[in-house]
């Protein structure tokens, strides 16, 4: 079972940003941005187009909607999106709060944000994903 499994089972802690049966998206721990969140499928599965297509239709609508609140409580220009999928076996995006298209530099520093404002930001996030 990956890390992000585990995550999404509630074994191991994550600031929560939304969820429903198929999908888990979460506050990147290490994040390039305020608000960087990682969006998962529950069903395990290592290479994103190893989804059925209809899986994968869903996870971008459901990604979507992630965004959306980002951008509607994280203030930003967009929120862009990244697939990379080589440090973690799970098929999960990216969804970075942009000012600028450096924001989606990977070799940038990461943030340490402490656990109050993650859990703020968390909360802010899926209270604003519920409303849509």
């Amino acid at each position: 079972m990956s890390i992000f499994s585990k995550i999404a089972a509630g074994e191991i802690p994550s600031y929560c940003c939304a969820s429903n049966d198929e999908f888990y998206a979460f506050l990147d721990i290490n994040p390039m941005v305020k608000g960087h969140t990682l969006v998962i499928p529950r069903r395990e599965v290592d290479y994103i187009f190893d989804l059925t297509d209809e899986e994968l239709g869903r996870f971008q609508v459901f990604a979507a909607h992630v965004a959306r609140a980002i951008k509607s409580v994280i203030p930003c220009v967009k929120v862009g999106e990244a697939v990379l999928g080589l440090e973690v076996p799970h098929a999960h995006i990216h969804l970075i709060p942009m000012q600028n298209e450096r924001d989606m530099l990977f070799s940038n520093p990461k943030l340490q944000l402490p656990a109050e404002e993650m859990q703020n930001i968390a909360n802010r996030i899926k209270e604003a994903f519920e409303k849509q």
